[in-house]
């Protein structure tokens, strides 16, 4: 069990590289009867992951909503492999990459780790929309904010 300081990080996490990291300590809450982090707590994990590196791009959900065109993200797809337990006072790091965009599509690739082991895999097809449900491309800013930390060879379709 891992219970020293996960990395010296501000509360929205860092980049390395082109990812993101963000520490999660898991608390009593998290886990189940067994000690053990309940399988659909890592999803809430992933999403504060997805949700911080866009802060830190200065295009968090907040300034979304508040654009002249204001969107959201849905998400459509979310493939997870567990593949080992997190326990009661680890400290996690979810680690984020924004892989592509394809159209209304923002490919993610995410896991999740205690002391550099990956506990969890996480591939994400986020969605954006407008507020009425429907598929829209990304505005200017949230793609000039994701571009840089995009992989070389996927900037945009």
């Amino acid at each position: 069990m891992s219970t020293e300081p996960v990395l010296d990080m501000p509360t929205s996490g860092r980049f390395e590289g082109r990812d993101h990291l963000l520490a999660i300590r898991v608390y009593y809450e998290d886990t189940d009867f067994t000690g053990l982090v309940y399988h659909a707590n890592y999803v809430r994990y992933l999403e504060r992951g997805r949700s911080d590196f866009l802060r830190l791009t200065a295009v968090g959900h907040a300034a979304l909503l508040d654009a002249a065109e204001p969107m959201a993200f849905v998400v459509a797809e979310l493939n997870l492999k567990y593949l080992k337990p997190a326990r009661i006072d680890d400290a996690l790091v979810v680690r984020t990459a924004y892989d592509a965009i394809k159209g209304p599509r923002l490919l993610i690739s995410q896991t999740v780790e205690r002391d550099g082991e990956i506990l969890c895999r996480a591939e994400v097809t986020a969605v954006c929309i407008h507020l009425d449900g429907r598929p829209r491309r990304p505005t200017k800013a949230l793609l000039e904010g994701v571009k840089p930390w995009l992989a070389q060879d996927k900037r945009t379709d």
